[in-house]
């Protein structure tokens, strides 16, 4: 069930990979029953009361939902992100030693309607995570259903981990845009769209330039994004990151302490 080195040399090209099915159906039913109850504050545990821990509420509306610390708040959700081959795949695909959780988001995509539009705009995870001394962060993508390119899958762009490219935005509904913003830094804007059964996790690096389209299908489109970090990233000073917030302080550097194990914990080894 672990990728192979044809898989790993497949990710290091080309910046993400595609499992084949490594989560079982028992699995992700408890995390759509986990995804429920998050949404009903049917929680297992509490967070701080802050702008980052708060996210999408119901009072905005029939929109993208986008919330973050899910797991730490909902145990269902907390066990896929600490399911063994998560952390596994991850340290196969990006050489590390050990992987710890950086933070995970719950998304629920809407249906596209009119003047209802949800698309998440080309960026990549590297360009919020300035406060990380790592390079090589990576993040597990798991639907709780088939996805493909009618129901806004994750597109990627190959072999973007190697660019060094601005002006990108998660938040942008404006995908022309950014594809001219590509362009005119010389690098070809056309996605990958893979179709996925439930079941299967995609993998991509931390600077690899991803999002996704408007969700065609007839539901909503549920997943769970897990950000990864490996065990030797630490905090960088001069730039911040909402997990600050959370974790302890590392009395070495005065700092945030990014191996806190209440925020996030070791998932691989075990």
């Amino acid at each position: 069930m672990q990728p192979g080195p044809d898989d790993i040399a497949f990710y290091r090209e080309h910046g993400y990979w595609i499992s084949p099915v490594i989560l079982a159906p028992d699995v992700l039913d408890a995390a759509e029953r986990g995804m429920e109850r998050f949404y009903a504050d049917d929680h297992d545990h509490a967070l701080p009361d802050l702008p980052s821990t708060r996210g999408w509420q119901p009072s905005d509306g029939d929109v993208l939902r986008k919330n973050d610390y899910a797991s730490l708040r909902v145990d269902e959700l907390a066990a896929l992100v600490r399911h063994p081959v998560i952390g596994a795949t991850a340290a196969a695909l990006s050489g590390a030693d050990g992987i710890r959780l950086w933070h995970d988001q719950l998304l629920r995509k809407p249906v596209d309607r009119p003047g209802g539009t949800a698309r998440v705009g080309w960026h990549t995870d590297r360009q919020y995570w300035q406060s990380c001394t790592s390079d090589s962060m990576l993040t597990a993508w798991v639907g709780f259903h088939d996805v493909d390119e009618v129901n806004g899958a994750v597109s990627f762009l190959p072999g973007s981990h190697q660019w060094d490219v601005t002006g990108l935005d998660f938040f942008s509904q404006d995908s022309a845009a950014l594809d001219a913003a590509l362009i005119a830094q010389g690098f070809d804007p056309t996605p990958f769209t893979p179709r996925m059964r439930r079941g299967q996790v995609s993998f991509h690096h931390c600077r690899t330039v991803h999002g996704s389209s408007a969700n065609r299908g007839t539901a909503p489109r549920r997943s769970l994004a897990i950000h990864l970090q490996p065990t030797d990233n630490r905090w960088r000073p001069g730039a911040n990151h909402p997990n600050d917030t959370l974790v302890r302080t590392d009395p070495a550097t005065n700092g945030p302490d990014y191996t806190d194990p209440a925020v996030q914990p070791l998932l691989w080894p075990h």
